[in-house]
């Protein structure tokens, strides 16, 4: 497969000169686990005391790793990356709100980027987490299969008929939904409602997409038996691939519960986790698509790999490469230059609420190994070869 993930011509087509000497900062300051965590506990520290940090958040860490604080505020980013064939999916990122009022705010919210995804056509993909439309106590209880009350029993079903206005509010646009994965004792019931949504919608194609982060060791296994149900129940499997965002907590957890961490034992083995769902998405074609959200360069390639084998186009619309605003241009903008099919997920919200979502890219950039130091290769690279063309 041709595909140069050191162009950084191509890499940072879309970005100005300033753009990058901002990006080198912001990567530089994130290199330093010492200075993250202060900033995190500065921040977090300001919000108590009700200090104002808009003015120091937004134009540094905020502009760079997100769209904007609402729909219309995305506008820019969504129409700057589509000049050069990449789409933009917007995530509504408000996170850890419980209340009803704030469920309803996120499942409104929600419904509005799906109509708007449906009138733009550089939005391919709509997206939502599913901890925004129930507590989590409901999810935890049912998820672990424990008796519920009857108010319970009714917040579970709100849980099921908020994801269903979703997915049926997608249907309807034509615009396929992600319905991204969470921790994992809430996952199962997620799972149960989602393959739900795939039976009322994927008949004709994949609408619906349940998310695998595959630092779970269980996932293939439950990859397959997903397969089998599509199988036997005759709907199309929308499968996003993602290697994990909680890992830290997850093992925290099983530790202090005393149970047995659901997370692969090492990166190796996390890898070997996620190509071997490709491979397997991959040879269920017929049935199965495939959203490989990945920052990894070798299963970026793998897929691309297998559809040249297969003789297939970039753009089957089967399959899509995805990053994150913000990060690993050099894949996201190679990929797209050569015509495979390539979304950003673009969060937005207002700047105090997404703060959770900022720490995590944060605390994600100090803590995988090398992509800090990826990055900021690239980006002094590619100031380089400005200066001396």
């Amino acid at each position: 497969m041709n595909i140069d993930f050191k162009d950084t011509k191509i890499a940072f087509i879309s970005k100005s000169n300033l753009d990058l000497k901002k990006a080198k900062f912001l990567y530089k300051v994130m290199g330093s686990k010492s200075i993250t965590r202060v900033s995190k506990v500065l921040t977090q520290f300001a919000m108590t005391l009700h200090i104002p940090i808009k003015w120091a958040v937004k134009p540094t860490i905020y502009n760079h790793f997100v769209g904007g604080e609402t729909i219309q505020e995305c506008d820019k980013a969504v129409k700057n990356l589509s000049k050069h064939n990449v789409g933009a999916i917007l995530d509504y990122s408000v996170e850890g709100k419980e209340a009803i009022e704030d469920i309803n705010k996120a499942l409104a919210e929600t419904l509005d980027s799906i109509k708007n995804a449906g009138k733009n056509d550089n939005i391919p993909f709509a997206v939502f987490k599913p901890t925004a439309f129930t507590t989590s106590a409901v999810l935890t209880k049912v998820s672990a299969g424990e008796k519920l009350n009857d108010s319970e029993k009714k917040e579970a079903q709100n849980f099921k008929d908020r994801v269903q206005t979703l997915c049926k509010a997608a249907y309807e646009a034509n615009i396929p939904i992600l319905i991204d994965a969470e921790d994992s004792w809430y996952q199962n019931f997620i799972d149960e409602v989602t393959e739900e949504m795939m039976q009322l919608y994927n008949t004709e194609k994949a609408i619906v997409f349940n998310t695998w982060q595959m630092y779970r060791h269980d996932r293939l296994e439950h990859l397959k038996m997903s397969y089998q149900k599509a199988v036997d129940a005759n709907y199309f499997l929308g499968a996003k691939f993602v290697r994990g965002a909680y890992m830290e907590k997850e093992r925290e957890r099983a530790s202090e519960m005393g149970y047995e961490s659901p997370i692969c034992k090492d990166k190796e083995a996390t890898d070997i986790s996620y190509d071997n769902a490709i491979r397997f998405a991959f040879e269920k074609r017929d049935r199965v698509s495939v959203f490989n959200g990945t920052h990894n360069e070798k299963s970026t390639l793998l897929l691309a790999d297998l559809m040249e084998q297969k003789g297939l186009k970039e753009n089957d619309s089967r399959y899509w490469f995805s990053q994150l605003y913000g990060m690993s241009d050099n894949i996201s903008f190679n990929m797209a230059e050569k015509g495979y099919n390539v979304a950003k997920y673009l969060p937005y919200g207002p700047v105090k609420h997404v703060l959770p979502y900022l720490f995590r890219r944060a605390e994600e950039n100090t803590s995988v190994e090398g992509q800090t130091s990826r990055e900021l290769k690239l980006i002094n690279l590619e100031i380089k070869r400005r200066r001396n063309s």
